[in-house]
């Protein structure tokens, strides 16, 4: 994930330079050139991240999780039954309720979590917003679910230790999507976000394990994105 991230920044940062350097003119000094490529925008970052965290995730999954044939027989034969389902819509609806229950909590105690992609999904409401459903609801809960529930907690649990790949993959889960000193967030409101993604991680291999069948982990993981998109479209960061 870092070689790709990285790659992803260079690759940007090359791009915004030759088109800059297009547009004709002196040349400008590094700084001055710096300056006017500026920050990567809000689709730019999605598709950065899908490149980087999917990328990773589809080579460990083809490296060291391929699924046998076995398996994908059983995970589908588990997709078709009725309470796969009603565990995927339980799954979605402890999530939702959690984490509300959660921000209300820190914020009637004075804490604000913010969550470090909000301002990226925002501004990317308003320049594509059909992609980024497509990204949050489909694409991001596929790759996510192979990386974190299929790749690492599915090890473990081939390994006879499930409850110990529930906390080391809902740990990196969280860890993944707030990193520590890279936000505006106190201390206070960064452990109220590990607390919240660490919860969606461990609710989303508990139906993994329980189903066995991956698909009801990504449709967990889809429903939660939908429904928090939504609500940053109705009701914006609040």
């Amino acid at each position: 994930m870092l070689f790709l991230s990285v790659a992803c920044g260079m690759a940007w940062a090359m791009f915004e330079g030759v088109r800059f350097a297009l547009q004709g003119g002196a040349a400008p000094d590094p700084a001055s050139l710096m300056r006017s490529i500026g920050q990567p925008g809000a689709l730019a970052m999605i598709w950065m991240t899908l490149v980087s965290t999917g990328g990773a995730a589809l080579v460990v999954y083809l490296w060291r999780r391929r699924a046998t044939r076995a398996e994908r027989t059983a995970s589908i034969q588990a997709a078709r039954k009725l309470s796969t389902w009603g565990w995927v819509l339980a799954t979605a609806a402890a999530t939702f309720l959690f984490s509300t229950a959660i921000t209300s909590l820190s914020q009637s105690l004075g804490v604000k979590p913010e969550p470090t992609n909000l301002a990226i999904i925002e501004a990317a409401f308003l320049t594509n917003p059909v992609f980024l459903a497509l990204f949050g609801v489909l694409i991001a809960p596929a790759y996510e679910e192979l990386l974190f529930r299929r790749v690492l907690f599915g090890r473990l649990w081939a390994a006879g230790r499930p409850w110990l790949g529930v906390a080391l993959s809902s740990a990196a889960f969280a860890l993944m999507h707030e990193i520590p000193g890279t936000t505006g967030n106190s201390w206070q409101a960064t452990g109220v976000l590990w607390l919240t993604y660490g919860f969606m991680g461990a609710a989303f291999a508990l139906v993994y394990w329980r189903t066995r069948t991956l698909w009801a982990s990504i449709a967990a993981h889809a429903l939660n994105n939908a429904v928090a998109l939504a609500l940053v479209r109705l009701y914006g960061g609040g």
